[in-house]
């Protein structure tokens, strides 16, 4: 048995917020959990606030309902980072988002650690070769970025640098679905990853209409609560214009790129040569035109659920 627990034990360094969620995902998913935080008193408090997020976890039903106590035992406080990575199949760094702190960070833990050991960083916008391209062991250094609260949201950006092993990445996909997250590998590095790009980009417009007086912050918000955000919790943007035109994606692009260039007064804007070159055909493989009504339906029926929760969860 203890052979079988050092199989599935992780270190977690840095007890913040994201570093206490991280630790509720792997207990839940019957890992094994070491965390190390310089801070005085940081670990301490940390399992407090891992005991309260797991308990309101079993009463939504969301875990098992083992015990708490049971979680508990899982979770060591390691005294160092050495104790800390001793026996951990994979390395979570949680640390302050400063890239002068990462690259110490990462120099210490690579030294601390197996060289077979994937190191990933919770950063929410460093890439990897930022801040571990002078680490000995930078071939399994990555990210894995959580959407906070991590404890809640599946899905974890994995954005390997040029230098990382690609047997690493995979390994590292591997122990996120087994804690029931959701991949989203990155094909090339970029400063801010994908999902803080797309929220970047819609924040810039929230914030430019509310200084131009065009609506209120309230009803701004009411946009995406109660209209383009319902539909994106179940799909993506890409799946949803295709949804939108009747002759898919092909044609929301010939209807629609114009007035987005002459909206954002930018005549380069330029969808239909990023259609030609490969997104029309993966739109297509994803979507079969020939299930085109049971897409639809599926939509429809989703958004039905979503909007009788939304209504019985505001009483």
């Amino acid at each position: 048995m203890a052979d079988k627990n050092k199989k599935k034990k992780v270190a977690l360094i840095g007890c913040g917020l994201i570093g206490q969620s991280w630790a509720v995902s792997f207990l839940s998913a019957g890992f094994s959990v070491s965390l190390f935080d310089p801070t005085e008193g940081a670990t301490e408090t940390a399992k407090e606030k891992i005991k309260s997020k797991l308990k309101d976890l079993q009463n939504l039903g969301l875990i098992p309902n083992n015990s708490i106590s049971d979680y508990l035992e899982k979770t060591h406080l390691a005294q160092s980072l050495s104790e800390a990575t001793q026996d951990s199949i994979y390395i979570q760094e949680s640390g302050p988002e400063n890239l002068e702190i990462k690259k110490k960070l990462t120099h210490e833990i690579d030294k601390a650690t197996p060289t077979n050991i994937p190191i990933a960083s919770s950063t929410s916008g460093i890439p990897t070769s930022f801040y571990a391209n002078d680490v000995l062991g930078k071939h399994r250094c990555l990210v894995a970025h959580p959407i906070n609260p991590p404890h809640l949201i599946p899905a974890v950006e994995v954005v390997p640098a040029p230098f990382t092993k690609g047997a690493v990445t995979q390994r590292v996909k591997e122990i996120i679905r087994s804690i029931n997250k959701v991949p989203i590998e990155l094909t090339k590095e970029i400063p801010g990853f994908v999902v803080n790009r797309l929220q970047g980009a819609l924040l810039a417009e929230a914030f430019e209409l509310k200084k131009e007086g065009i609506a209120s912050a309230k009803d701004i918000d009411t946009a995406i609560s109660h209209g383009l955000g319902l539909r994106w919790s179940f799909m993506g943007p890409f799946q949803t214009i295709h949804l939108n035109a009747p002759e898919g994606i092909s044609g929301y692009v010939e209807r629609y790129e114009q007035m987005y260039q002459e909206m954002f007064n930018n005549p380069s804007l330029d969808w239909s040569s990023v259609l030609e070159n490969g997104l029309k055909e993966e739109i297509l493989n994803l979507f079969d035109e020939t299930k085109r009504e049971n897409f639809e339906k599926q939509r429809d029926d989703k958004l039905a659920k979503l909007i009788l929760h939304k209504r019985s969860s505001s009483r």
